[in-house]
């Protein structure tokens, strides 16, 4: 068995992926330690799939649209899979005066910092999403967001990180990350040891566990998110969906089905025992929330239900970053539910850390030691 490389990955979601395939086209040999069977069977593969610069963190914004400008365009071409990009726009909708105060300070933030984002009326966002309801009194719109499939997303950079040599292993959890001569060096499994010059943390919230055995701790839990998808329809609209309260979010599928995700507020309390349940008050909650906006999709059928794990950060923005007390060790976690529109552009700052290259964007808001005291 092939042991040693270049990097160690740990984690085969979309940012993990992301980041072998960038390592992979520079030439890097790359190992990727995935604990389950499959690739990406976390939170990469069951999202609503948002491309969006809207409603960013100040910090994420200038990622976000970097990827937008310049990485998703061109993704499934350079992939070789159809990612199923959409660039239709996103509609943030409000129902409320509060809502609209809600949505102009996401507006007045986001434009202070170059993103194309206005406020519309109700009237004009029924003319970009004719099924709208009534009741929206107005919308943020964005017409450079949009949405793309996240399991195909994912397993594009698998199947071509892999055509340029990187070497994924399912199956194989990570216990322990042992330091050499007080260096990260080697990443211990329940059966192996892998090696490398540079360990790249990517395993969403069992992140935490694993940087905690060389004593770093990442302030972040878990939260459980759900998904539904319909049956399929003709094409009615692409623009991806939110709303001021942020109770649901969704969009209609290359497919013609909608996939929407949501929150009924009651699943921190499912006893799932640590695997990805759903819950059965959650879907019925966000189809209710659904139809007030959009009641032309009423007798949609359910298909299927699902759900995933966020690594929600306790200051809401991801940790990207060396860690100065153990060398050769670099976190990407804590992503928060923002990861999958970002990830193409996380992929290829993480590949330039490795790399020791000087980073095409600041990353200095994602490091590690902002959390530390300050003395």
């Amino acid at each position: 068995m092939i042991n040693k490389a270049d990097v160690i990955i740990i984690g085969s979601g979309v940012i993990g992926n992301a980041t072998a395939y960038n390592l992979a086209k520079a030439g890097k040999s790359v190992i990727v330690l995935e604990k389950d069977e499959s690739i990406g069977d976390g939170g990469s593969t069951r999202n609503g799939g948002g491309v969006r610069q809207s409603g960013r963190h100040s910090a994420e914004l200038p990622l976000a649209m970097y990827g937008v400008k310049n990485l998703w365009p061109n993704l499934s071409e350079e992939l070789g899979v159809d990612v199923e990009y959409y660039q239709e726009g996103n509609l943030r909708l409000g129902k409320t005066e509060e809502h609209l105060k809600v949505l102009q300070g996401i507006v007045d933030r986001s434009k202070a910092l170059g993103l194309d984002l206005k406020m519309v009326e109700g009237d004009e966002a029924r003319e970009i999403c004719p099924y709208l309801s009534d009741e929206v009194i107005g919308a943020s719109w964005c017409p450079t967001d949009g949405h793309a499939n996240p399991m195909l997303v994912t397993l594009g950079y698998y199947k071509k990180a892999r055509e340029l040599g990187a070497c994924f292993i399912t199956g194989e959890e990570v216990v322990e990350i042992k330091k050499i001569k007080g260096k990260a060096r080697q990443v211990v499994t329940k059966e192996n040891i892998y090696e490398g010059d540079k360990i790249i943390l990517a395993a969403g919230y069992g992140s935490r566990k694993i940087a905690e055995t060389v004593g770093v701790d990442v302030p972040m839990n878990p939260i459980l998110m759900e998904v539904l998808v319909t049956e399929a329809q003709s094409p009615m609209f692409y623009q991806m969906l939110g709303t001021a309260e942020a109770d649901f979010y969704g969009h209609q599928s290359t497919h013609g089905s909608f996939v929407f995700g949501g929150t009924s507020g009651h699943e921190a309390f499912n006893k799932d025992g640590g695997i990805h349940a759903t819950n059965s008050k959650t879907a019925s909650a966000v189809c209710r929330g659904i139809m007030k906006y959009f009641p032309d999709l009423g007798d949609l059928k359910i298909i299927r239900t699902w759900a995933g794990h966020l690594d929600y950060c306790v200051d809401g923005i991801p940790v990207m970053s060396h860690v100065e007390e153990v060398p050769g060790l670099i976190l990407a976690c804590a992503f928060s539910g923002h990861g999958f529109g970002i990830a193409p552009t996380v992929g290829m700052l993480l590949s330039e850390m490795a790399m020791d290259k000087e980073t095409t964007l600041d990353v200095t808001p994602f490091r590690y030691d902002r959390f530390k005291a300050k003395i």
